[in-house]
């Protein structure tokens, strides 16, 4: 008597895009890197306290929380169209996402109703705009389209810098070069990249303090390029305006083509026309 395979797992694909309003929040699970979160493990691990995670919660949980519940799934996986530092807001129309929830066991859910129930359980922190029932397609769209980003950075510099002098790089697109930075050479390669930056404003925000809006080209450290980390990016902000600067905060205020020229059509994706939706 043969046996039969097993069956492969049901799929659903929900999009949306997502802000987030505060400084706390990775957009992914943020295990520890001790313990890596392990059952086991995590019991006696220091750094997190037996806690598993560096962060109580994450984008993604907030949002699969409510949608897993709704689909009676606690699985899913998050795909994002990049991401943002922990401590780095994303506003403007929000970051493009897919939510992929595995054998659920309802099919038949109101995503405008759980769009509702994620923004006011997290008013202040997270809100979720336009989520529509998607394909597998999308995924691959979603993470690997190249969108240059529009930033907008408190700089600190140690000195003070003629205005006029800082002004005058505005609207001017620059070609920088950017060694790996220390901070990601765990997970990235150590490569010298080409990539621009161009500068749209800089104002003052309070005595050494500047206001400053960049769009750069996808894939550039923005931290990095204001602060020149030490001569590993050339040119920097800091050394254009020939006084060091620190980036204290920053925020995405925008998702661009990849010139960085307008807003990027994929936000706008036609959700599909259907109640409910799965793939197997």
């Amino acid at each position: 008597m043969s046996q039969e395979s097993p069956r492969p797992p049901v799929k659903v694909f929900v999009e949306g895009r997502y802000r987030k309003l505060s400084r706390d929040l990775p957009q992914t699970v943020f295990f520890c890197p001790d313990c890596k979160g392990h059952p086991r493990r995590r019991k006696g691990c220091a750094r997190c306290e037996g806690f598993g995670k560096l962060t109580r919660d994450s984008v993604q949980e907030l949002i699969g929380w409510v949608l897993g519940a709704a689909f009676q799934t606690r699985k899913n996986k998050f795909h994002g169209a990049g991401r943002e530092d922990v401590n780095v807001r994303m506003l403007g129309e929000g970051r493009p996402f897919v939510l992929e929830l595995v054998n659920p066991k309802v099919l038949d859910v109101d995503l405008a109703a759980c769009e509702a129930e994620i923004n006011r359980r997290n008013a202040g922190r997270l809100e979720v705009l336009g989520l529509h029932w998607t394909e597998k397609a999308r995924v691959q769209a979603v993470k690997e389209a190249r969108r240059a980003k529009e930033y907008r950075a408190l700089v600190r510099v140690e000195r003070e810098v003629d205005l006029d002098q800082a002004r005058a790089l505005v609207g001017r697109r620059f070609d920088i070069a950017q060694r790996t930075p220390g901070r990601v050479a765990h997970r990235r390669a150590d490569l010298e990249r080409e990539r621009w930056l161009e500068v749209r404003a800089i104002e003052p925000a309070g005595e050494r303090l500047l206001e400053v809006v960049l769009r750069t080209q996808h894939g550039t450290y923005v931290k990095e390029a204001l602060s020149g980390d030490d001569g590993a990016t050339r040119p920097s902000l800091s050394e254009l305006l020939g006084a060091r600067c620190e980036c204290l905060e920053l925020d995405v205020t925008a998702i661009l083509d990849e010139e960085g020229r307008k807003p990027d059509v994929e936000l706008r994706a036609a959700p599909l026309q259907r109640p409910f939706g799965a793939e197997i």
